[in-house]
């Protein structure tokens, strides 16, 4: 028997706006958010017990017991219907992204598990109660289980899939410096921003996008580019390449990306910042569009 596939691909935060902190210490947001052709994989293969092993580029430093996003996953799906799949799983996740930056690589490997008992499910899974169940594993997790454009606000729950999206290229670029989410909102100094623009509709082209995205912000990165300097840096330096239609950091960082129209642009700027910074992690890829 072939093993079974879900791909985990980058979540990249476009726009994040801060908008609210809540009583219970978290807070609200309004964010743009897209998927890279990018990802980790997890395979699996029926077993006596579930079992997980991690290989890959960033295999290490990550558990692989009830700590690990995956095992969470499957554990959490097997309690709420726990006749659903009936085999145990041997499960291995190569690790392709990068820990802890910005890119929700635990969450999205979270999903792709979910996604995986729902496919070997023997009966139907409502997925209005997957998705509640997403959202108890982490704030990303709901978005990832769609892996498509889409407005997020709240702390990540409430979604809003975009029906259409200009195709368009990213490159990414990681210093190799771990950056804590906590840490990044302890040194936020806004906590009530303005929201997201009205989004255009339809969203069919690029310079629709660079011109909407131009009145954004991620709100997080300067409080982690005082953390991290070298993230402003990337910043810059993405933005000179040619065809660059925004230079930014995703999420609570590290991580940095650049938007491209074509794959030559975006594969020319990555060789530029992989000569630039040989030991930082940079790659290319199309994002993922609706129906693609």
């Amino acid at each position: 028997m072939q093993p079974i596939l879900q791909i985990a691909p980058a979540k990249i935060n476009l726009a994040l706006h801060v908008t609210r902190r809540r009583e219970d210490g978290y807070h609200d947001l309004e964010s743009l958010v897209v998927f890279a052709d990018v990802a980790d994989e997890l395979e699996a293969m029926p077993a006596e017990t579930d079992s997980l092993t991690i290989v890959g580029p960033f295999a290490k430093g990550l558990g692989v017991g009830e700590v690990n996003l995956v095992s969470r996953a499957v554990a959490a799906f097997r309690a709420r219907w726990p006749n659903a799949v009936a085999t145990g799983l041997a499960m291995r996740l190569t690790k392709n992204l990068p820990v802890a930056a910005g890119i929700g690589g635990g969450s999205a490997d979270a999903a792709a598990a979910l996604r995986l008992m729902v496919g070997l499910s023997e009966q139907s899974i409502p997925l209005s109660e997957l998705s509640d169940m997403a959202a108890q594993l982490g704030a990303d997790v709901p978005a990832c289980l769609i892996s498509a454009p889409l407005l997020a606000r709240g702390v990540g729950e409430l979604l809003e899939v975009l029906p259409e999206f200009p195709a368009l290229h990213i490159v990414l670029v990681n210093p190799m410096v771990p950056l804590a989410t906590a840490d990044v909102f302890r040194r936020l100094r806004a906590h009530d921003n303005y929201p997201l623009p009205a989004i255009p509709s339809p969203l069919t082209r690029p310079a629709q996008l660079g011109i909407w995205l131009a009145e954004t912000r991620n709100d997080l990165q300067p409080p982690a580019v005082k953390l991290v300097p070298v993230i402003g840096e990337i910043v810059d330096h993405l933005a000179q390449a040619p065809g660059c239609v925004l230079a930014r950091m995703s999420g609570s960082g590290a991580t940095v990306f650049g938007l491209f129209g074509s794959s030559g642009q975006a594969h020319q700027a990555a060789q530029m910042m992989r000569a630039a910074n040989p030991d930082h992690w940079v790659t290319a890829a199309p994002l993922i569009t609706p129906g693609g």
